[in-house]
């Protein structure tokens, strides 16, 4: 969406503070190797200030700890926050809000439904299920039977959310995602694999929101957990009585396997893998591709397989890399002291060896 105010009005909108030229005019937004002349972007990693001098925008909303710029700057507390802010508020997404209930939608029995809920074609909400105001349950989305979602949620297309969840207020779930499948569960007797009922649930709190083709399996006998405020990426495994607290986020392809307990704000990285029953300390940050053997304490990052405390990964995965040239080294030497031997004995060690074998 095309924009047209000067730089001062944007640092006003957005609590900033204008180092430079405050009467330029921004028309557009981008990122700092896309911008073009005219756009405002951000720069909030300071390993990417070299771009600042390379960008072709015009205005760059960074963090106070620039001093001074080539190009007029808007300096504030957290830049890439203040940027989604400015976005919201003269770019906003012009997504589309559907109203009513679509004639193809199936509505069953007993079904409790809100002020302004919008029901999209070919939708199923089961018997008893409850739906909050101004709630979205998009196409082909299926609720099942005494399911419970709250107020101003948004139920993106071929979301499966099944019987008895519960689900808070403002929960953002995309496409593809199934909440309370069966948790993964089976008794092995005589090589037969017995499936063991997963009567529990799944309870989703306010504000969380749920990428596409996330899969949140419903616990054994309680609940599988997701506290206020997390955001799960793309792709997610989530086994049953999981326990995830709040404003955690959880990345791409991560697993987390059943029973464990993960704390608040904690980060989990991409395809990192957590085995069952263990806790995962608040404040922690588990690495890309960790695998989490035991439990983290709080406030700790860790890394590599199994996963260690960050730092000493690192010195071990350093010392791996060198492998080869060490080899060389210890090849080097064996040869050095046969030839040692050899001048001091007259024969080899291994030669030595044999004879006395012999």
């Amino acid at each position: 969406m095309p924009i047209r105010k000067n730089l001062r009005e944007i640092a006003s909108l957005i609590g900033g503070e204008v180092i430079g030229d405050g009467d330029i005019v921004i028309t557009g937004i981008s990122g700092i190797k896309e911008a073009r002349e005219g756009d405002i972007t951000f720069l909030a990693n300071p390993k990417y200030l070299p771009l600042m001098q390379q960008t072709k925008a015009s205005a760059i909303i960074t963090s106070y700890d620039v001093k001074e710029s080539s190009r007029p700057i808007i300096r504030a507390e957290n830049p890439s926050l203040a940027f989604a802010k400015m976005v919201q508020l003269i770019a906003p997404n012009e997504v589309r809000r559907p109203k009513g209930i679509h004639p193809t939608a199936v509505i069953g029995k007993e079904v409790v439904l809100g002020k302004g809920v919008a029901i999209e074609p070919y939708a199923m909400v089961d018997d008893h299920a409850v739906i909050g105001d101004r709630t979205v349950i998009d196409m082909g989305v299926y609720v099942g039977h005494h399911a419970r979602i709250g107020e101003d949620c948004l139920i993106y297309p071929h979301v499966t959310i099944r019987e008895r969840v519960k689900i808070g207020n403002r929960v953002v779930i995309h496409s593809g995602s199934v909440i309370g499948s069966d948790g993964f569960g089976f008794s092995t007797v005589k090589g037969v694999h017995h499936k063991i009922p997963q009567i529990g649930t799944v309870v989703i709190e306010d504000d969380v929101e749920i990428g596409s083709n996330v899969t949140i399996d419903r616990a054994r006998f309680d609940k599988t957990w997701i506290k206020k405020g997390t955001k799960i990426d793309n792709l997610v495994q989530i086994a049953h009585n999981v326990v995830v607290g709040e404003h955690s986020v959880i990345v791409s392809q991560t697993g987390i396997s059943g029973s464990t307990e993960i704390g608040n704000n904690v980060t989990l990285a991409g395809q990192s893998g957590i085995v069952g029953h263990i806790t995962i300390g608040d404040n922690a940050v588990i690495a890309a591709q960790a695998g989490v053997t035991k439990s983290v304490p709080e406030n700790t990052c860790v890394s590599g397989y199994p996963a260690k405390p960050h730092m000493q990964a690192k010195r071990l995965n350093a010392a791996l890399q060198r492998l080869p040239e060490l080899l060389k080294t210890v090849e080097r030497l064996q040869k050095r002291i046969e030839e040692l031997e050899i001048k001091l004995n007259g024969q080899a060690p291994w030669e030595a060896q044999r004879k006395k074998a012999g």
